[in-house]
């Protein structure tokens, strides 16, 4: 069983990985995506957008099916689509070619992101401990190996199907072999906890809503940070164009780091604490960049808000699985769709507030937001599994069947 569950973790953090590294392909190099295709300043939102709705939709759709199929099997086909679709885009030259490949990116991905996350939860609850942010930990390493490939790509002005096929001939493969020894969790037969919670077993919303909340929220805060860092460095803060690139990539670092450290922290301390902490950390961020008198001191700013907010996601899902632990996979496939939520309105909201207002006014914004994390903090308590604080649990769970079996 230990073995099952080793390689179980194995397999689905180089899932986390090929999803990071992909994702960051895809972002990374959207202006030669735009020039490559001739989309147009105006049409490039519209795009753009597509993604998250279709994720969304493919997360909703991820929630009806594993009724009937395990997530392992889900995840086994929709990372490779996902890859595809990305060599897609390289390989298109028409526009109705490019919505064709972000439009299968989006909704595998959306299929890709719940399913990778139901499978941590539920080997999160084998474990009986706290492994949740170790797996996005390795989605930031993931993103920061896709952030410099896509740096190498424009440096060396290479196409984007040449820039792509490399990584996904050795991704694809890669997955697809690992899918093997995916663990689908026992959670569905596991007693309901909190009678008001869930009602037979099922997800109820009302109980649901706060994790939703801070999800959104947390989403929100990135995105902030992946739109409009290297701007607010450059034009609010007068930096150069070479140092604004910089804030996203130690963003991205701290993540990393902050994921690292984060079970360990939850296993101390509890996921409460955790959460509480990276809250007001992540607040402090955006107010150090808001009052930045210049780029050095903005940049403080964005590593504080790399150590805050990356403990908010994976606790998010790890707190659904708790609450809903006859119920997880559904949970988890519904919390998913506020990450895209989170994600469509950070950037226009503070796009807008920066043109209205100001882009040092805008950045309070998501501060607020993420303080409001804390209203909700008392959600992330065991319920009644605990992991933290000294209480883990010496268990051993019933882990299913490794996907290879179905």
């Amino acid at each position: 069983m230990t073995d099952v569950l080793r390689r179980g973790r194995a397999s689905l953090a180089f899932s986390f990985f090929a999803q990071g590294a992909a994702f960051a392909l895809l972002v990374t190099r959207i202006p030669a995506i735009q020039d490559r295709y001739g989309v147009s300043d105006a049409l490039l939102p519209a795009f753009l957008a597509a993604v998250p709705v279709l994720a969304g939709v493919g997360s909703v759709t991820t929630e009806k099916l594993v009724r009937r199929i395990p997530p392992s099997r889900l995840l086994r086909w929709a990372q490779p689509v996902v890859l595809l679709a990305l060599l897609g885009v390289g390989a298109g030259d028409a526009t109705v070619e490019l919505a064709v490949a972000l439009a299968a990116f989006g909704l595998a991905v959306g299929a890709l992101d719940a399913s990778m996350n139901m499978l941590g939860v539920s080997l999160q609850q084998a474990y009986g401990r706290s492994i949740m942010l170790s797996f996005h930990a390795v989605f930031s390493l993931g993103g920061i190996v896709g952030a410099s490939l896509a740096w190498v790509g424009a440096h060396w002005d290479l196409a984007l199907f040449v820039s792509y096929l490399p990584v996904v001939a050795v991704l694809l493969p890669a997955a697809f072999v690992g899918s093997r020894w995916y663990v689908d969790g026992g959670a569905a037969d596991e007693p309901v906890a909190g009678g008001e919670a869930s009602a037979g077993g099922g997800v109820v919303f009302k109980a649901l809503l706060p994790l939703c909340l801070v999800m959104t929220f947390a989403y929100i805060g990135d995105s902030t940070v992946s739109n409009w860092s290297a701007k607010y460095l450059e034009d609010v803060l007068g930096s150069s164009e070479q140092l604004a690139t910089v804030p996203y990539n130690v963003y991205m670092v701290t993540t990393l780091i902050g994921r690292g450290l984060g079970d360990f922290g939850v296993r101390r301390f509890g996921a409460v604490t955790v959460v509480r902490v990276g809250a007001v950390v992540a607040a402090l961020g955006f107010a150090v960049v808001a009052s930045a008198p210049g780029a050095w001191v903005g940049m403080l700013g964005f590593t504080l808000l790399g150590l805050g907010l990356c403990v908010l996601v994976p606790q998010t899902f790890a707190a659904a699985g708790r609450l809903f632990p006859g119920a997880s996979d559904a949970a988890v496939a519904r919390l998913n769709v506020f990450n895209y939520v989170g994600f469509l309105i950070g950037s226009p909201l503070v796009g807008a507030l920066g043109d209205a207002w100001s882009y040092r006014g805008a950045m309070l914004v998501p501060m607020v937001l993420v303080l409001v994390t804390l209203v909700y903090a008392r959600s992330f308590a065991a319920q009644p599994d605990r992991y933290g604080g000294g209480h883990e649990r010496p268990r051993t769970a019933d882990v299913g069947r490794g996907s290879n079996g179905l």
